[in-house]
Order: structure tokens, then C-alpha cells, then sequence
């Protein structure tokens, strides 16, 4: 028999764009944008819907032919344009499920200050703190990617 366990984390990652909070805000909210930086390869084995409005629903679900499937759930719970941004979401790879809540804030103006408070939980039949850091990079590298359509670049790794 596995022993499974929970791990919880709670964190911020900050990224500074050169861009109108309006383009951030439309990044996030337009579901052509949003695929550019957060929808994944496009090798035609991913699943993307956005619905983005409070109780509103965005699914991204893909992988490689042989496996295994990922899938990312999420349901807006708030949402103030061009501010604030809170959902719920639910990862899935194989079979170690991640559920969190995000909150996501920006500052008004250039230069604007892009901030994401993640706050979750993993069920997952290894030992280890390894949540915040697997959390974190991944999370760190979609604002990244965020960064670099903002920049007009393709996102690096897509």
C-alpha cells in the first residue's frame, strides 16, 4: 500500500512588466493571448477553453501521446479589471492532484508590478517538502512567459 500524505504552501512571485495594466489585464482575460503564454505547445494534443468572468471555467488538458495526461481546472471567484484576478484551480498530472487558490494583483501604471499569491495543497505519495519549489518554478516560469509575449517574443520552452 502507498503512504500518501498532504503538503501546503503558501507564496508570492513578482514580476515587474513594461506594459499598460490594460495589455497585463487583456493578457490574462483573452483566450488567443492567454494561450500564447499559458495554453502550452500547440502540437494539437491540448484541450484549452477559457470562459473568463466570476464563475467562469478555464480547462487546459494535454500531454504526449504516450502519457500522462495533464489536466488544469480553474474557476474565477473575483475579478476587478485590471487589478485583481481570484480563482480556484485544481492540477492534475498522473495521479498526484494539487488544489489551490490564486490571487493575482497588479499596480497601476508602467512598469506595473505583476504579484501572485498561490496558496495550496498536494496530495502526493512522496516524501519531502517539494511543493513551494515545484509550485514556484512553474508558476515563475508561465509569469515569465507572460513576460515575453508582453515583450512580443515567443515564450522560451513553448
Amino acid at each position: 500500500m502507498t503512504t500518501r500524505s498532504t503538503e501546503h504552501a503558501t507564496f508570492a512571485i513578482e514580476r515587474t512588466y513594461d506594459a499598460a495594466p490594460e495589455r497585463v489585464f487583456a493578457a490574462w482575460a483573452d483566450r488567443a493571448a492567454k494561450a500564447r503564454w499559458f495554453g502550452g505547445p500547440d502540437d494539437g494534443n491540448t484541450e484549452y477553453e477559457l470562459d473568463f468572468r466570476v464563475g467562469g471555467r478555464e480547462l487546459n488538458r494535454g500531454g504526449p501521446p504516450e502519457g500522462p495526461v495533464y489536466t488544469y481546472e480553474a474557476v474565477y471567484r473575483d475579478i476587478a479589471r485590471t487589478s485583481r484576478i481570484v480563482y480556484t484551480y485544481e492540477n492534475v498530472h498522473g495521479r498526484r492532484p494539487h488544489l489551490g487558490v490564486g490571487d493575482v494583483r497588479g499596480a497601476r501604471g508602467r512598469g506595473r508590478r505583476h504579484t501572485a499569491d498561490l496558496h495550496g495543497g498536494t496530495v502526493s505519495s512522496s516524501t519531502g517538502s517539494t511543493l513551494r519549489a515545484q509550485r514556484g518554478r512553474g508558476y515563475g516560469s508561465l509569469l515569465d512567459a507572460l513576460g515575453a509575449v508582453l515583450r512580443g517574443e515567443a515564450p522560451v520552452g513553448w
